[in-house]
Parts: C-alpha cells; structure tokens; sequence
C-alpha cells in the first residue's frame, strides 16, 4: 500500500528556551556543557531567572526531524503530547504551519507543556535542560494506527524512552509499523541516555524492531562501552542493518554489514547555535531516502540539512530545504 506520509515522528513536544550566555554561567550552575539534563519545573524557573533574553521556538527532537522532512518537501506527520495552555497551542499552531499533519490531542489535565532552557555559548554549543512536563505522559492510545500505517517510515526518539508509558507507545507504534510493512527508525537522543538504556537499544537493534539507527559518536562509544570510535563501529555493522553516525565537523559515516561509507560536513563559516543540527541530519537522510537518493547522497542532504540550522538561533530549518538541495545539484527541483 502506497504511503500517505514519508516520515511519521514520535517524541517530545518541547517548547525551546533559547538564551545566550556565557560558559561561566554553565559551569556555575554545574552543567554538564553540550550535554541534556533532565529537570523539574522548580528548576527551570531557577534557570530562567539567571540568563538574559530569550528565544521562544517549537522543538523537541523528532518534532524537529519532522520539521525537517516538511522542509524538504516530503510528508511528515508527528505524535507528541502536549497540555491544552499556551505553550501548547503555540507547539500546534507551529508545528501544523510548518506542513507537518499533527493528530494528538492536547491534554486537559496534569502538568504544563514542556518546556527546554537551552544556553547557547559563543563557541555555537548548546546545553539543554529539560522539563519534560506533559510530553512524557504520551501513551499507546495516543499512538494513532491508521497514520502508522499510512507512513513509511516511523521514527522513534530516544529521549521519549524513559516513561514506560510512551515506552509502551513506541513499542505498539513499531508492531503496527512492521506489520504494514513499513520501517521503524530510533535516534539514540543523548549519551546519557544511552548510559541508562544500552541493554534495551541494542535489544531494539539487533532483534531487528529498528530498521535504521541514527546515533552521534559518543552516544555510539556509550552503546558499545568503548573510548574507541572504529571499535564502536565495527560493533555496530555486525548489529545493524543500516545506521547513520554523525561526527559533527567531521561529517558522518553511513554503516551497513556491507561497507561504511564517510560523508563530509558542509562547511559553515559560522556556528551560531547546534541546537537541532542532529534532528535536521536525520530529517535529510529521512527525506532523501523517501526521494529515492542513495544512502550516500541522503547522507549528503543530511549534511547539508544540518549546516543550515548551525547557522541561526533556534533548531528549525529557517530557509527553504528543498530549495539548499537543489542549489547542491542533490536535488534536480525542489
């Protein structure tokens, strides 16, 4: 059966609280710098308290991914939990306008919308604190069966893994999605996520529930339990049948059991913000491979996805993906 959407997103529905400051306020607050941490409401009122100005922005990782996708002119569909108040009619109204079909419905009771205190410092790297609020009290009854059945491909975010609730909903959502036919993608989100679920990841991997991995190199090392990269990799080509392993500035690696390909970074003169560059390398791998590319130039897309959103504050594409891709001769129109 054809699909009505490329990518279907599950994850976070995060409204992201973006301010610059400096790595002194990083270290006085004991931040792990470049690294999530997970916090109560009380804690983000702290944090907000002690930076300057800030940016408001829709995110949430898949959310982002998805945003992605719908960037690059691919159908992306997204299932996040948010609370009927202000932030999340704000996540809705944003998400729906960037052309991603968004069925869940907001919650009218427990805690607020969540929300991401997200410090950016002069060097473009991005510390997140997280309040996860309504979005970990997705469910499987929000896990809408016909849009799994109708995407092609459903993509699951690692940083949702901890609820067993919505541990549940990403379970129910990859049957479904295997038995339509369809295949199943997982970012690993976050080393320190990794550290809490290797033995469930790797369960996910090699007993085949996900298709495609997306993981950076230190969530990799995290996987494997090792300080050395091409150990974690070949690790990973015996247990995976597709994975995609971002490096940053040194591009990424496309591995299969077959060959591991190396994809450069586009050069980007200036890093302004990293926040989402991860979601956007998954969303034009996503999207290119829905295209039809091979897994070389969806990595490529990827890339190039990536660069874009390096290149201002906030993680969503603020210029027209397709239209980057057809300026790089990745795509012949948008």
């Amino acid at each position: 059966m054809s699909a009505t959407y490329d990518v279907l997103g599950l994850g976070n529905a995060i409204i992201d609280i973006l301010a610059r400051v400096e790595d002194d306020l990083v270290v006085s607050e004991g931040l792990n710098k470049g690294g999530m941490a997970l916090i109560d409401e009380a804690r983000a009122a702290q944090l907000y308290e002690r930076i300057g100005p800030t940016i408001l922005a829709s995110g949430g990782s898949a959310a982002n991914t998805c945003a992605g996708v719908a960037s690059l002119g691919a159908r992306a569909a997204f299932i996040g939990k948010v609370r009927d108040d202000a932030l999340g009619h704000s996540f809705a109204h944003d998400i729906r306008a960037v052309g991603v079909h968004y069925p869940t419905a907001l919650a009218t009771e427990g805690p607020a919308t969540a929300s991401c205190t997200i410090l950016v410092t002069p060097d473009g790297e991005r510390t997140m604190n997280t309040f996860l609020g309504a979005s970990q009290h997705l469910g499987p009854e929000d896990v809408d069966e016909d849009v799994v059945r109708a995407s092609a491909t459903v993509y699951l975010e690692g940083y949702l893994w901890d609820p067993p609730a919505a541990k549940e909903a990403f379970r129910r959502a990859a049957e479904i999605a295997h038995a339509a036919g369809r295949q199943v993608a997982l970012s690993l989100s976050d080393q320190f996520c990794v550290d809490r679920y290797r033995a469930e990841f790797l369960e996910l991997v090699r007993s085949g529930t996900v298709d495609l991995l997306f993981a950076n190199e230190g969530e990799l090392k995290s996987l494997y339990e090792t300080a050395d990269f091409d150990s974690a990799v070949s690790a990973l080509r015996e247990d995976a049948r597709f994975a995609v392993v971002t490096r940053s500035e040194k591009g990424a690696l496309v591995v299969t059991r077959e060959e591991t390909l190396a994809v450069p970074a586009f050069p980007v003169e200036r890093v302004v913000d990293a926040t989402g560059a991860g979601d956007l390398f998954a969303a034009g791998v996503l999207a290119g491979l829905a295209r039809g590319l091979s897994s070389l130039d969806a990595a490529r897309l990827g890339a190039l996805s990536a660069s874009e959103t390096l290149t201002h504050m906030g993680p969503r594409p603020q210029r027209s993906l397709a239209d980057l891709a057809v300026q790089e001769g990745l795509f012949a129109t948008a």
